[in-house]
This record gives C-alpha cells, sequence and structure tokens, in this order.
C-alpha cells in the first residue's frame, strides 16, 4: 500500500507539471498562430493510450511516463523530423516566425513550471501559515549519530549555532544548510568550536550505507512498552511513564541511557520516574546484555510537551502571504541552484547522490497529505524549470541560447546544424538520465 501511495503521488505530480509545462509552450504558440501537432502527456512511444484529435492538434496520453511534450509545426524537436524541414517554410511554421516569437515560445515551458512553483508557496503560506522550530529551543543540542557527522567532528550534545558563520535561526534551516555548509560553528559545554567540513562531505553523505538522521532530537526516557521477557515486566511500569533520575544522576536524555547501563549489568538500579505529574521511585534490573527490556520513544508532540522544543505556529494575511511565499520561492530556487552546482563539481562528491525516479518517488511520504504533496510538487516544478533552462540541445535551454547567438548575431543556424546537435542533445540526456536510474538501483541492491 505505501508503493501504491508514493507512485500514485509520483504520477499526479508528474502529470500536473508536465501538463502545465506543455501548456506554457502551447498558449504563446497558438497566440503566434503557430501550428502545434500534438500536445501529449507522456510519449506515445511504442503507442498511445489515448488520442484525439481537436482542430490542428492531436491531443493524447501517451505509453512511456517519462514526460510529455508538444510537436510545433516547423521546428527541429526530439521528433526529428527531417521531412517536414526539407519542404519550403509556411506561414503557420514555427521556423517563419521572428525569432523574438520563437523565444517567448521555448520560454514558455519553464516560466509556467517557476509561476507554479511561486503561486504554491503563496498558497500554502495563506492556507497553512508556517510552521517551525526555532533552533534555539532545542534542549541539550542535537542528536548526531549518522557516522559521516561524527567522522567531521560533530557530536550528540552540541548546539549548533551557525553554518558558515550564518547563524541559524529554524531547525529547517539546520537541514537545508547541509547542501552549502563547508563548516558549522557549534557551542559545545559554553566552548564555541568551528567545525570544518572535508570537501567530499556531500559525496560521503550520498554513498554512506548508514541511514541515520543528520540531526536528530534528544528526548526523555518515555516508556513505551515491556517487553514479555523482561526483568521488569511486573513492576508495574506504564506507557507514558518519564524516567528523570537513575541511581540519584539527573538522565534527562534517552542517549545517556546506553552507557549507565553498561556499569550495572547483572545489577539493580533505582530510578525516579513521574507518571501523571506525580514522582515515584522504583528498583529495576538490568540483564546480562546491560538491557532493562524496556522500548522507550517518543513524538514530536511528546517533546513539546516536556519542553524539549518549541513549535511556533503563524498565520498570514494574503498579503503576508506574498511576500513570504516569493522568500519561500526565492530560497528554493537558490538551494536547488546550489545543489546544482555541487553535482556539477566532482571534488564534493556530489554527483555521487544524483537520483532518478526512484529518488524522486522516495521524496513523498508513504500517507497522503495534500500539504506535504503540493509542497513537494513546488519543488519539483523549480527542479523541472532549472533543468529545462541547461543549455543542452533538445531541451528548452538549448533552443533558447541558439535562439539568443541568433538575436544577437542576426545569424540563424542552418537546419542541419540543428538537427546535429539535437541528436547530441539527446545522447547527453538519455546519458544523465541511464546514470541517474542506475546510480537508484545501485543504491537499491548495494545499500
Amino acid at each position: 500500500m505505501e508503493i501504491i501511495i508514493k507512485v500514485s503521488q509520483l504520477l499526479l505530480s508528474l502529470s500536473i507539471l508536465v501538463i502545465l509545462h506543455e501548456l506554457g509552450h502551447f498558449i504563446p504558440a497558438k497566440l503566434f498562430k503557430t501550428k502545434v501537432e500534438k500536445f501529449y502527456l507522456f510519449f506515445d512511444w511504442p503507442f498511445s493510450l489515448f488520442k484525439k484529435k481537436f482542430g490542428d492538434t492531436e491531443y493524447g496520453i501517451g505509453a512511456l511516463p517519462l514526460g510529455g511534450y508538444v510537436k510545433i509545426a516547423g521546428m527541429i524537436d526530439e521528433s526529428m523530423d527531417t521531412e517536414q524541414m526539407s519542404k519550403p517554410p509556411q506561414p503557420w511554421e514555427f521556423r517563419s516566425k521572428p525569432s523574438w516569437q520563437r523565444l517567448i515560445i521555448m520560454l514558455g515551458g519553464v516560466t509556467v513550471n517557476f509561476l507554479l512553483a511561486l503561486i504554491i508557496y503563496i498558497g500554502l503560506s495563506y492556507s497553512n501559515g508556517e510552521q517551525f522550530i526555532p533552533n534555539n529551543s532545542v534542549k541539550g543540542g542535537y542528536l548526531i549519530t549518522n557516522p559521516i557527522l561524527l567522522e567531521a567532528g560533530l557530536k550528540t550534545g552540541d548546539k549548533i549555532i551557525s553554518s558558515n558563520n550564518i547563524p541559524i535561526e529554524t531547525e529547517s534551516d539546520l537541514r537545508n544548510s547541509i547542501i552549502t555548509a563547508k563548516s558549522y560553528q557549534v557551542d559545545r559545554d559554553g566552548e564555541i568550536i568551528d567545525i570544518v567540513l572535508p570537501i567530499d562531505f556531500l559525496g560521503k553523505l550520498s554513498t554512506s550505507k548508514n541511514k541515520d538522521p543528520l540531526f536528530g532530537f534528544r528526548a526523555p526516557l518515555i516508556i513505551q512498552e515491556v517487553s514479555d521477557q523482561s526483568l521488569n515486566k511486573n513492576f508495574n511500569l506504564l506507557q507514558g511513564d518519564i524516567i528523570e533520575s537513575i541511581n540519584e544522576v539527573k538522565t534527562p536524555y534517552a542517549d545517556e541511557l546506553e552507557n549507565i547501563l553498561s556499569y550495572n549489568i547483572n545489577q539493580t538500579i533505582e530510578i525516579n520516574l513521574i507518571r501523571d505529574g506525580m514522582a515515584m521511585s522504583k528498583t529495576l534490573n538490568v540483564d546480562e546484555n546491560g538491557k532493562l527490556g524496556i522500548i522507550f520513544g517518543f513524538t514530536n508532540f511528546d517533546l513539546i510537551d516536556n519542553e524539549y522544543l518549541k513549535l511556533v505556529v503563524k498565520k498570514y494575511s494574503f498579503s503576508e502571504s506574498i511576500t513570504v511565499g516569493s522568500n519561500k520561492f526565492i530560497n528554493q530556487v537558490s538551494s536547488y541552484l546550489t545543489q546544482f552546482k555541487a553535482i556539477f563539481s566532482p571534488s564534493t562528491g556530489a554527483y555521487k547522490g544524483l537520483g532518478g525516479f526512484i529518488a524522486i518517488g522516495n521524496i513523498f511520504p508513504s500517507d497522503w497529505s495534500w500539504v506535504t504533496f503540493w509542497s513537494i510538487t513546488a519543488f519539483l516544478s523549480i527542479m523541472l524549470g532549472v533543468l529545462n533552462l541547461l543549455p543542452i540541445p533538445a531541451l528548452d535551454g538549448g533552443h533558447v541560447m541558439f535562439l539568443l547567438y541568433e538575436i544577437i548575431t542576426g545569424n540563424k543556424p542552418s537546419d542541419k546544424f540543428m538537427e546535429y546537435a539535437q541528436t547530441v542533445g539527446f545522447l547527453i540526456l538519455i546519458s544523465l538520465v541511464i546514470f541517474a536510474n542506475g546510480n537508484d538501483i545501485f543504491k537499491a541492491i548495494f545499500n
């Protein structure tokens, strides 16, 4: 069921993005009286699942769910329709239109992608407001168990105050900083320490088999269940009991338990716990493995209720939402461009984390949330817009590159040159798709 929900969200999100992106090309083409022969969601190779012709345009759904396209008459595109290009130009063809009109048609798709993301962020800000955890409200610093972070020098209990000497205001800012961070400044027991990350830090994270969260929350010892095999099974321990101290030593964090128990193997310990606001004492047994046979756990609500962190909720008016949503949009575009730069810098090793459809599908949660769905769709819309602007023939950015050359120099590249360029661009794209999805398969098999 989890896979079905993820795949459904992925297909719905990509369908929305593809249709709107292609509409971005379709609408200006029609406005400039350019013939559009096909408008397809997914590629109609090897066949179409559905097709219907209205006017000059055939609308359809293809069998290959890897995107979509509009086929504009008189344009050298992925269809490689060289037969049409060998005939005399017609006034309703793309190639017969002024260069500025062709430029607008080609930029229409990415323009819609960016506008869609902006509208979604503004809409979410207005309808749901904003929730965030102030970084300085996280009690006891962060829980660090990921071996890559530990190797870099971070430790559990570090209060991470800045990245690259830029203050970290919220917990989500900290998580987002991982892409651009070259160093972290931490408060460790009152001493400010500078942690310099290795240049291949992102590459190590991408290839690590360890899936521990990067920055966890430290939590109290909240009892969830007592094992039937536990030496403490009949000691009247209830779900929700919070252990506050062990052997008269304050033990506010669950991550401290293992170390304490390792010194009390096959012995008893004295604990103080809180139950419904009341304090009580108990004697518990530690088994030969240094375990109590008790399962501990927590939710974020437990952390909030016990003041281990604060959750700030803000609501915005429509005018305020425009500012908040616009800032969110700008920050996401900047963040993605930074990720992109890292991917094309071999020394960072970030290219090892490049993923395909499996990676994109795993972004979606296993349960349906419209807020999360639209947030991810907005991010994917930005991703699609940026990718399509790359100056690679076969992408919108490649066509824009040649059109700008034509506008500046007054010389139009020949059709034969455009055919060769389109072929090269297509091979580059196929290589990138194979590499990205190959990464997914490799990780699925070996991680």
